[in-house]
């Protein structure tokens, strides 16, 4: 079954769940305001789900997460399975290249991952997962303007553990994980998970032989202790590596073309693209240490330092078909070090925060864009290539204060002032020949038609407040207004020779480029209203929230067909696109049916969520045709379906001294846009997906069985796609040809792809601990 919230009083939970058995939902501890309350008592939506929880229901990594929590869209993004693209309440970025910011925060141990690549989590050793809806601003800062994603490990045990899982299942999956940890001594832990994680493909690239979809992951964590167990002073010091040397996932056509190969395949999880060049292979390590010392009784200091790294290379066929025409080999490069300190205090009905946070980070960006042109012989084959590397400097100083007015009512109040600096270089060339000298042929220039290097700097205090009515501690009335903030930056497939211009020469000056490259920042202005509560002694719990977000200057990262030099290729086109207003609901509940009802001991659940959002450009400026023109009536808030509900419904059953649990989980997205612009090809109809488990838990957890489905009914769905066919520039509507088929802007064959969630799976795991 799919990924479910820590259910109310877990049946037989292992004894490492974070939902210890009779513990209302409400009362499980979160830390989604930077420190320990219960999950009642928060006046944010936000979902958490256990360790136990996601094994027990087979969650592979944190996309499976948006299948049960309300408004929230996690997905691989295109051609590989570790770039992620997250949205939440419709704000969310799907771009991956450097220059372009998240919209949603991935917080590993909370240390900021500051670019998406290698950002798809694999779930292993984790203590919990708490999805955080709406603006962090005050908390967690920039760039968490949509809301946040906590993956928090597991703390070292006091005494030796060994715990090995093993999967194998259909398309030849069989993923192995080995986790192990001991005491030194009193005050010295260390301890380590390794991960193996592979999968032949779901399909074939009938051009290069290779299994497409498939899945070649080594990971490995390692983490050091020192004091905690009652001591004052806790230091944590943790590593991980991921090395993920899976193919890259090749697109399916949609359109036909004239050459061989560009057919449109039977199979949507084949591909024909023909590069083959670099060898995709993405690498990531981090390094983290956190530091919390007890100053009083009443009083905490903590420090989290940083230091992060990835590397990815991958062939991108944009167009799917064997012909070079449109085919992007490319590198990212991405380090940041960052440091934070807190300093709580906690003592009577005053809890407050204050703290610093310091990021420097860098995003490279290297990648050629091959085609074939009509140009004389002599120039048989141009490639536009680019080259971005895009600095940032960050800091940031933030407060949040809770008092306890009276038993029953407690305000909170905080702000972050954010001090954002983003430095550009850009070159944009077109070689004949050959491309990119790190791709191993080298061409002769062309031209240039960006070379571009510039600097902005983004100040912005994002404040928030909410205010608290607990009748009893069971239940929790609140109001909220947050504000959230993404930085501004520059384009870094932007065409600075391109740029409007007034001078006589037709060449734009410095200044002209830099205000044609660039982008504002964003913000989100939010409003929400929420219930929580445990009723019927824990056996019910219930979380309402009703919000509104107007969303300002919203930064529509894209590409669009385009001549340059006299090359055809894709330009960088990114508009600050006016405002949006995001307004809905979401519940989401816990209960128990029914104890006792075949067999003493067994137990009837529910887990069930529900989101609805009215997503809306108010105004959506474009320039056509010589005039700026308000296109809002005619686009749509990517990747943001109306609807999102899902229903698990678990039954246990004592088996002997251990319990066998079944669990089937039913989740719904309607319909999905994945650009601005409508595309009947590639917008997702509204569909539904079943997942099953069935799972033996030995007494104490000493082992556990499962049995797995996923996707039981083999539903055919679209998450992403590319997109380079004529539409009409204010209606979106697909211009077609005299046969009624769309009329391709970019490629010979055409360009209009689509990417595909995962098929019917079938899995069995074990896990022993010792």
């Amino acid at each position: 079954m799919a990924a479910v919230p820590a259910l109310a009083q877990d049946a037989a939970p292992a004894p490492d769940a974070t939902a210890p058995a009779n513990v209302a939902e409400g009362d499980i501890i979160v830390t989604a305001r930077r420190r320990e309350e219960r999950l009642v008592d928060v006046p944010i939506a936000v979902t958490s789900f256990s360790g136990a929880q996601l094994e027990r229901s087979g969650a592979a990594d944190i996309t499976d997460l948006a299948q049960t929590v309300p408004n929230v869209t996690l997905e691989p993004s295109r051609g590989t399975n570790s770039t992620l693209s997250a949205f939440i309440r419709g704000v969310g970025q799907q771009d991956p290249v450097s220059g372009f910011e998240q919209g949603v925060g991935i917080y590993l141990d909370d240390v900021y991952l500051n670019r998406p690549q290698a950002a798809v989590l694999d779930i292993y050793d984790v203590e919990r997962i708490e999805v955080l809806r709406g603006p962090q601003g005050t908390l967690y800062g920039r760039n968490t303007i949509g809301g946040a994603v906590k993956y928090v490990t597991k703390s070292l045990p006091d005494e030796f553990a060994l715990k090995a899982r093993a999967t194998y299942g259909t398309f030849n999956q069989l993923d192995g994980v080995l986790t192990a940890s001991a005491p030194i001594n009193d005050i010295v832990r260390v301890g380590g998970s390794v991960a193996r994680l592979t999968r032949d493909g779901f399909g074939e690239n009938i051009t290069t032989g290779k299994d497409n979809y498939d899945k070649d992951i080594w990971a490995a964590r390692g983490t050091l202790e020192m004091g905690g167990s009652g001591q004052p002073v806790l230091i944590r010091v943790t590593g991980d590596y991921t090395r993920d040397r899976s193919n890259p996932r090749g697109g399916h056509r949609l359109i036909a073309g004239s050459a061989p190969g560009s057919e449109i395949l039977p199979d949507v999880f084949d591909s024909a693209g023909g590069i083959d060049d670099p060898k995709q292979d993405i690498e990531a390590w981090g390094l983290a240490m956190n530091i919390k010392v007890d100053l009083t009784d009443a009083l905490a200091f903590k420090s989290i330092s940083a230091w992060r790294k990835d590397h990815s290379a991958t062939p991108i066929d944009f167009d799917a078909s064997p012909t070079v025409d449109l085919d992007v080999p490319a590198f990212y490069d991405n380090e940041q070090l960052s440091q934070e300190f807190q300093l709580a205090y906690d003592k009577g009905p005053l809890q407050a925060l204050v703290g610093f946070y310091w990021l420097n980070a860098s995003a490279d960006t290297y990648f050629d864009s091959r085609t074939y042109t009509t140009l004389p012989a002599l120039l048989p084959m141009l490639t536009g290539h680019t080259e971005a590397d895009v600095d940032t400097k960050t800091w940031a100083v933030f407060g949040d204060v809770t008092y306890e007015i009276t038993d029953q009512f407690s305000l909170s109040v905080g702000g972050r002032y954010t001090w954002d600096k983003r430095e550009a270089d850009i070159v944009k060339q077109t070689f004949f020949r050959g491309g990119g000298e790190r791709f191993g042929n080298p061409g002769i220039l062309y031209s240039t038609d960006t070379n571009f290097s510039g600097s902005a700097v983004y100040k912005k205090f994002t404040p928030r407040a909410s205010l608290s009515f607990k009748p009893n501690r069971d239940h929790n009335i609140y109001a909220s207004y947050s504000q959230g903030f993404k930085g501004g930056g520059f384009d870094p497939r932007g065409v600075g020779k391109n740029a409007p211009t007034a001078n006589p020469s037709g060449i734009p000056s410095d200044a002209e480029v830099a205000a044609y490259l660039s982008f504002k920042p964003e913000t989100v202005n939010s409003y929400e209203i929420g219930y929580k509560g445990n009723l019927f002694n824990g056996a019910l719990y219930v979380a309402a929230a009703a919000f509104r977000m107007d969303y300002k200057d919203i930064q529509i990262p894209g590409s669009v067909a385009c001549t340059v030099s006299g090359v055809p290729t894709f330009c960088g086109v990114v508009s600050n696109a006016g405002k949006a207003r995001l307004q809905g609901l979401e519940l989401e509940t816990t209960a128990q049916l029914g104890r006792d009802l075949a067999t003493s001991g067994d137990k009837l659940s529910l887990s069930a969520s529900m989101g609805y959002i009215d997503a809306k450009f108010l105004k959506y400026e474009t320039f056509i045709a010589g005039k700026t023109v308000d296109v809002a009536d005619y686009r749509h808030i990517q990747n943001t379906p109306k609807w999102t509900a899902s229903g698990t419904l678990s039954y246990d059953l004592p088996v002997g001294e251990g319990d066998l649990m079944f669990g089937t989980t039913v989740s719904y997205r309607s319909k999905v846009h994945q650009f601005e612009y409508p595309n009947p090809y590639l917008d997702q109809k509204g569909y539904a997906l079943w997942d099953a488990s069935l799972v033996y838990s030995a007494p104490g957890g000493r082992w556990t069985l499962g049995v797995y489905g996923k996707n039981i009914l083999d539903k055919e769905y679209i998450t992403s796609g590319y997109s380079y066919i004529k539409q009409d520039a204010v209606t979106g509507a697909v211009i077609p040809d005299a046969n009624g088929n769309p009329i391709p802007t970019l490629g010979t064959q055409g360009t209009l792809t689509g990417f595909y969630g995962n098929p019917r799976q079938v899995f069995v795991t074990g896990t022993v601990k010792f």
